[in-house]
């Protein structure tokens, strides 16, 4: 009879900051650090916080033997997890983190470029003074008029996918996360340039995060093909959408907040009620893969669009005399691009739709007839972010050549171009640099 060997000890490295990293940092980070406590990193958890050092308080805290019981306002880890972290305790608390691994991003020093970062994300304030755009690691805020350098809002999240700001101002939202570790929201508050809260969702990055127009919920897609809305005051998951086959790569909230539209590579533009979570209809006929969608700024109307090249216009809600699983809400479909898209806006006035993509432009329609107005180019390859001011003038695109680009939505006319992120020259053995 064989002998049954016994268990490996469980692993810091691979087992438990997995865990920490997508149960706990959200509020135990550099950028927040709830009763001092940084659970970012083994020294973090070593030095503790309050109360100490944190390894004899893990398991006492997730088992609710100590109050609050954590993850604070989160379901209890289950009993497995809790196990896991409760014998890597007794096994000694050893650091086995490899030699040379990054265990996280170092918040107190600012990001290092010695190259443009791919540009994933673009948001224009609402009084149109400022743009939110994507870095690596970190968002910038630039002033439009350039007449102050860029503030930096670092964070967890290696990449930043979407960002939305709220009607005030007050806030903005970021989605994105780290590739096979953890997702994240993060909510700025601006005036004070401060994190108020980080919310870890799903063991991987989440995409096309959207506000709702109250600004109390946020809606994110996610890479366990669901779609989750969030409390945006509290943080609280409120629920979780399944309706979807694969990934979810794009939401957006219905005028009233009530219903989200979400599309997927399941090729499919999903509308659902978020107070539920109860699917009602795919409001598409399927064909590509989609990546992206944007919503009228005062209609129930949507433009999706993904593998297949083309934008599509759709109606949010059938005619009760049209059949379900149809074409009938289609209201146009556009010219065909160059490439496959991945990024779209509609502009505030709800005259014109911007569609980027693969191909290194960014084309622009009229929202009524169709027809194409301008052609916005200059990059030397795809886009990944579109967005219009809110006079509707100017659009601002943004993607793999990590050049940031303003044109006028009209004509399509070049207004200025520069990178958005401090460059500093490499140096050999430079390290963080990126």
């Amino acid at each position: 009879m064989a002998l049954s060997l016994p268990a490996a000890d469980p692993s810091y490295f691979r087992d438990v900051r997995p865990l920490l990293q997508r149960q706990c940092q959200g509020c135990h980070q550099p950028n927040l650090k709830s009763s001092n406590l940084d659970l970012t990193s083994y020294q973090g958890v070593k030095e503790g916080g309050k109360r100490g050092s944190a390894f004899g308080l893990l398991v006492p805290f997730l088992t609710g033997e100590m109050k609050p019981q954590m993850p604070l306002g989160q379901p209890p880890l289950a009993p497995e997890q809790i196990e896991l972290v409760r014998n890597w305790v007794a096994a000694g608390a050893k650091d086995d983190t490899p030699a040379g691994a990054v265990e996280g991003p170092a918040l107190g020093a600012p990001t290092v470029y010695t190259q443009p970062p791919v540009l994933t994300a673009l948001a224009f304030s609402p009084d149109g003074r400022m743009l939110a755009v994507s870095g690596n690691r970190e968002i910038l805020l630039h002033t439009l008029d350039g007449s102050q350098p860029p503030r930096r809002l670092p964070g967890l999240s290696d990449s930043i996918l979407s960002l939305a700001f709220s009607r005030d101002g007050s806030l903005l939202v970021a989605g994105g996360g780290v590739p096979a570790r953890f997702g994240e929201i993060q909510f700025w508050d601006l005036p004070a340039g401060e994190l108020r809260r980080s919310v870890m969702l799903t063991g991987d990055t989440v995409f096309g995060v959207s506000l709702s127009p109250d600004a109390t919920r946020v809606a994110a897609g996610c890479t366990d093909n669901s779609v989750r809305i969030v409390d945006a005051v509290t943080g609280k998951e409120l629920t979780k959408m399944g309706a979807h086959e694969n990934w979810v790569l794009g939401t957006v909230f219905s005028v009233d907040g009530k219903r989200v539209v979400s599309v997927s590579r399941d090729r499919s533009a999903k509308l659902t009620d978020t107070a539920t979570g109860a699917f009602q209809e795919n409001i598409n006929l399927l064909r590509g893969e989609l990546a992206a969608v944007a919503r009228h700024p005062s209609r129930d109307i949507v433009v999706i669009g993904g593998e297949d090249r083309y934008p599509y216009v759709y109606l949010m809600d059938r005619p009760k005399n049209m059949k379900i699983a149809d074409d009938s809400t289609l209201v146009r479909k556009l010219e065909r691009q160059n490439g496959a898209i991945t990024a779209l806006a509609w502009s505030a006035d709800g005259k014109r739709i911007a569609v980027g993509g693969a191909a290194p432009e960014v084309n622009v329609y009229d929202a009524d007839t169709g027809a194409r107005v301008a052609a916005c180019r200059g990059h030397s390859a795809g886009i990944y972010s579109v967005a219009f001011s809110p006079d509707s003038a100017t659009i601002a695109t943004g993607g793999f050549d990590g050049t940031l680009r303003l044109y006028d939505a009209a004509t399509g006319a070049l207004k200025k171009a520069f990178v958005p992120v401090p460059l500093e020259k490499a140096t050999a053995g430079a390290g963080g640099a990126q």
